[in-house]
């Protein structure tokens, strides 16, 4: 995977909005994704935390590192959720996919803030909450040895976040949402209890239909062929009714307070990070 992009994140942090809290903090005042305002307490330093962070006062009376934590830091992890079906594996999306779970992985790391990095199909594949760098790496190579499978199942994301997140957290989902539209829909609603970013990831020829005359598709997913002629009648129809689907995903976003980002593979990945900074999703440090 290429990280070039990760230095120019270096100027960004995230920003979230509502109110999150945690059964052992309670509430907080301060909204945004970083270091807090009020200190709650101290934990010894770990490996991979940023030494910014050490209470040297601290230090001076116990001879050990440790870490002043606030609000933010205790009720805080940023859950991002990756699409692992087949589908994702046409012309670099899983790629592309990959490199945005990455880079919201790095702004966190950045604020010394856990990410968890769970990867769906079929089935959940739920993260471990993570923190530091060398974490991040590891996190990388293994999205680098993910080979895109299976169907896709938005309500097992649903029903598996339901259950085990106990607390409001920063959600991002990314994936095609090339699903039955009712499906995504209830997923957008049964996440909304959270701080969601959804971001629909498509290839060029999925967003133009850039083909003509007799042609085979087969569905990756299922591996259901299907040998059609597409005419200009058919690309329109087809454009119609995918700008209908998305359509309805971008209203249910809005109606639930969720931000929706729609990005294209052939769009520079850095571009789409700052896109969501025009929108408040992230801001500059």
């Amino acid at each position: 995977m290429d990280t070039d992009f990760f230095k120019e994140l270096e100027r960004f942090s995230l920003l979230v909005r509502k109110r999150v809290s945690t059964a052992y903090s309670g509430g907080r005042k301060s909204l945004r994704f970083g270091h807090g305002i009020s200190p709650v307490g101290y934990r010894e330093y770990r490996k991979g935390d940023d030494f910014k962070l050490v209470d040297w006062k601290v230090y001076g009376r116990t001879e050990k590192l440790y870490i002043r934590e606030h609000e933010e830091e205790r009720s805080l992890v940023v859950h991002i959720l990756l699409d692992g079906s087949a589908s994702m594996g046409y012309e670099g999306k899983f790629g592309y996919a990959s490199r945005l779970a990455a880079g919201f992985a790095y702004l966190a790391v950045l604020e010394n803030e856990k990410y968890a990095l769970s990867l769906f199909c079929k089935r959940f594949y739920p993260g471990e909450p993570k923190r530091g760098r060398v974490n991040l790496i590891r996190s990388v190579e293994e999205l680098d040895g993910v080979v895109p499978r299976g169907a896709t199942s938005l309500k097992a994301v649903a029903d598996q976040l339901e259950a085990g997140l106990k607390s409001t957290s920063l959600v991002v989902l990314i994936s095609d949402l090339l699903a039955d539209t009712e499906d995504v829909l209830s997923c957008i609603y049964r996440l909304s209890g959270h701080e969601l970013v959804v971001i629909q990831v498509l290839a060029p020829a999925e967003t133009e239909l850039s083909f003509g005359g007799d042609i085979k598709f087969v569905d990756l997913e299922s591996g259901q062929p299907l040998i059609t002629r597409i005419t200009e009648g058919e690309r329109q129809e087809y454009l119609k009714k995918l700008e209908e689907h998305n359509g309805r995903i971008q209203e249910a976003c809005s109606r639930v307070g969720a931000e929706y980002f729609q990005f294209r593979t052939d769009r520079p990945v850095f571009e789409s990070f700052t896109e969501m900074l025009s929108r408040a999703v992230i801001q500059k440090a």
